[in-house]
């Protein structure tokens, strides 16, 4: 979901620059800000006791950041680290809210982009129980294709590196690497240098 720029500029909106591996909100804190990312990679995460990290979602342009948890009174439970150098646009709960009051329209978005993140999820909890890497790996792709490909007939390039689809699938990365070696054995995918294609 895209709220616009110069919306969210209205309602107090503010620019915010984050470097590479820089937190933009830790898990156990409580949420204050909506966020939207304008240009930059974050990634949610959570970290084992053995400092093995999981992924939970990979967000870019465009996309809101940690969002529903605004309309409760919870604590992240994620971390939302800046992968990339990020250019983010932080607007406060209370003007969020005035908002999604004020612009039906954005509101309906919301709620729409909240079910997509949670079908997402619903697709992830059921990855994450099969012992199948491949399965784990093609539902990633199968899903970036859906979400992010123009058209499921042409080759889709993963825009994720094998040890963000690790991260993402609870597998090794040596295991990614094994796997997607064996899918492109059964001409499912393509390897270009380090490019992965669907």
């Amino acid at each position: 979901m895209i709220i616009s720029e110069d919306l969210l500029l209205a309602y107090g909106g503010e620019y915010e620059t984050y470097l590479p591996n820089e937190i933009i909100f830790s898990e156990g804190s409580f949420a204050k800000f909506y966020f939207q990312i304008v240009n930059g990679v974050v990634e949610l995460n959570n970290y084992h006791e053995d400092g093995k990290e999981f992924t939970q979602n990979i967000l870019s342009d465009g996309q809101s950041i940690g969002e529903s948890l605004l309309f409760n009174d919870k604590p992240y439970p994620m971390t939302a680290v800046a992968k990339t150098q990020c250019s983010v646009m932080k607007l406060p709960q209370a003007d969020f809210f005035s908002l999604i009051h004020q612009n039906k329209d954005v509101m309906m978005d919301m709620f729409k982009c909240m079910s997509d993140r949670l079908y997402y999820k619903y697709l992830m909890l059921f990855n994450i129980s099969s012992t199948d890497p491949q399965f784990k790996i093609k539902t990633v792709m199968d899903y970036l294709k859906a979400t992010q490909g123009n058209d499921r007939n042409q080759t889709f390039q993963v825009p994720y590196t094998r040890q963000q689809i690790a991260n993402l699938t609870g597998l090794r990365v040596e295991t990614v690497i094994r796997t997607v070696k064996k899918m492109e054995n059964e001409n499912m995918v393509k390897i270009e240098g380090r490019k992965i294609l669907y």
